[in-house]
């Protein structure tokens, strides 16, 4: 079973970048497409972006504006999300997990070993 560890959040102001990491073990990382999720206060876990494998592809919600920056680190094990501009929408916890490959966008089919995620928060 995979393990993820979640780190790189914290308090930011409009404006700001924070690089978001993610630590895996337990399975073969460079095996798997991994992506960021994130979940507001009252809302539902929605997707931010994700990483192929090998990182021979990237996608991301439109949300991002361009402003995200998703990479993968295999010999650490690590997949970071850089985020600058940051704005007040992008208040959340931020999860990590292996990506659904034909979508790009879901979850890996089964998936239920979420961390515990780092929390962001964009205020003045």
């Amino acid at each position: 079973q995979v393990q993820l560890v979640e780190s790189g959040g914290g308090l930011v102001q409009p404006g700001g970048s924070l690089r978001l990491s993610c630590v895996a073990s337990g399975r073969p990382f460079r095996s798997f497409a991994m992506g960021w999720f994130r979940q507001a206060p009252g809302k539902e876990r929605d997707f931010v972006a994700a990483i192929a494998y090998l990182a021979r592809g990237t996608n991301y919600a439109d949300s991002v504006n361009g402003r995200f920056t998703i990479s993968r680190d295999d010999a650490r094990n690590t997949v970071y999300l850089q985020m600058n501009n940051l704005k007040p929408e992008v208040t959340a916890v931020y999860y990590c997990s292996p990506m659904d490959p034909p979508t790009m966008r879901h979850p890996q089919q089964g998936f239920g070993s979420w961390g515990q995620g780092t929390p962001v928060t964009v205020s003045s």
